[in-house]
């Protein structure tokens, strides 16, 4: 089916988006060069939109197998609105985006753990953290990176009224790959290495894929020529992952890389395009409105679900081992077609998420604003959560 025809009779004309390693995977994965003028700041510590545990992870699980667990289509004609045609005439509502003299991104971050208290398992987002960046559209307006750690926090109310059971603890311990570590429940102050603190003035008019802001300017706006771009067989060799790995494994990169490049200044018919490029990807699917970590709804697209078996091989609890299903979320704000969070979402409960329920958010990185504006910008103060 055409998906522009559902989308112009559901909606008519549209109105007139160690931390090296994770760095380096990253830069692997979307392939980015880092820039040696700020190696030693908090962008290159945290990454930009910091994939972090999430883009190792996605990597491991790609040569680790596929899996089904693609959504049945509905029956019901209503479906359309929250189907591929809603995520569709989300992307034409991103083209009415504006631009301006500085781009900036503050992105959320956070990883889930569980914590298994005598009163009552729950589960928090440790490892949490917020990077903002702004950078200018020419070389030499400048650019700045800040970092804070934010609080480790209960992921539901369910989880906290569990989390007070346990005396609301401060300190929170839980297991971290392959050794136990201690999330705080308290934020950090922002934070930023570099010159003029963490300010470069002579930095700016380089973003994604080292592509300038004229080089995004220039970009096509056809989603066949977008997803040759940015969605190729050597994104796929980049990310370590096995290109024999089913569709579940494309689909997966193609929403981590998809993520990526909307966080940056895309012009916004580029932007427009790129979305219908990836809602048009083998393995890609309409899961309808889902609702981020930071409490926003959107529509999304997501990868059919995959396997991950925890043997123990690294240590850790025995109650972790075992299989769990999971698949990559990407969720878009249906209104103005911004990229609202990229997401690994648990589909099947096991292994270390044995207790928990589908849906349950076990990575993601959230996009609390990104934008152009005319003078340079600054980090909030406020949390992004209350």
């Amino acid at each position: 089916m055409d998906e522009l025809r559902v989308v112009e009779r559901a909606y008519g004309e549209p109105a007139p988006p160690t931390m090296e390693e994770m760095t380096e995977a990253r830069a692997r994965m979307f392939g980015e060069a880092p820039r040696p003028r700020v190696r030693s700041g908090w962008r290159v510590k945290a990454g930009v939109g910091v994939v972090a545990v999430g883009a190792a992870t996605a990597v491991a699980v790609a040569v680790a197998g596929s899996g089904s667990g693609t959504p049945a289509p509905s029956s019901r004609p209503a479906a359309v609105d929250l189907g591929k045609g809603a995520v569709l005439a989300a992307a034409e509502k991103a083209e009415l985006q504006p631009t301006g003299k500085y781009w900036h991104d503050d992105t959320v971050s956070g990883q889930a753990y569980v914590v298994r208290a005598k009163t009552g398992t729950y589960a928090i987002f440790g490892a949490h953290s917020e990077t903002f960046s702004w950078a200018g559209a020419k070389a030499g307006m400048g650019e700045a990176y800040y970092g804070r750690d934010l609080p480790a926090r209960p992921q539901t109310p369910r989880d906290a009224a569990l989390w007070r059971e346990a005396g609301s603890p401060s300190k929170i311990r839980v297991w971290s790959g392959d050794h136990y570590a201690t999330h705080s429940t308290e934020a950090t102050r922002w934070r930023s290495d570099g010159p003029n603190v963490g300010i470069d003035p002579e930095g700016g008019g380089t973003f994604v894929d080292g592509k300038s802001a004229e080089d995004l300017r220039n970009l096509p706006t056809e989603p066949g020529m977008l997803a040759e771009m940015f969605f190729d067989g050597k994104i796929m060799e980049r990310s370590g992952a096995d290109p024999k790995g089913g569709r579940a494994v494309a689909a997966t990169v193609k929403i981590m890389r998809a993520s990526a490049v909307l966080s940056a200044p895309i012009p916004p018919k580029a932007r427009s395009g790129l979305m219908k490029a990836l809602a048009a990807q083998p393995g890609v699917h309409a899961i309808g409105r889902v609702t981020d970590p930071l409490g926003r709804t959107g529509v999304a697209l997501a990868s059919a679900d995959r396997a991950v078996t925890e043997t123990g091989e690294f240590g850790g609890p025995a109650a972790d081992r075992g299989t769990y299903r999971h698949r990559q979320v990407i969720v878009f704000d249906e209104r103005t077609g911004a990229l609202l969070s990229r997401q690994d979402v648990l589909t099947v409960p096991g292994g270390p998420y044995a207790e928990m329920k589908p849906g349950f958010v076990i990575e993601y990185q959230a996009s609390r604003s990104a934008g152009w504006t005319n003078a340079k910008p600054a980090p909030p103060v406020e949390l992004p959560f209350r």
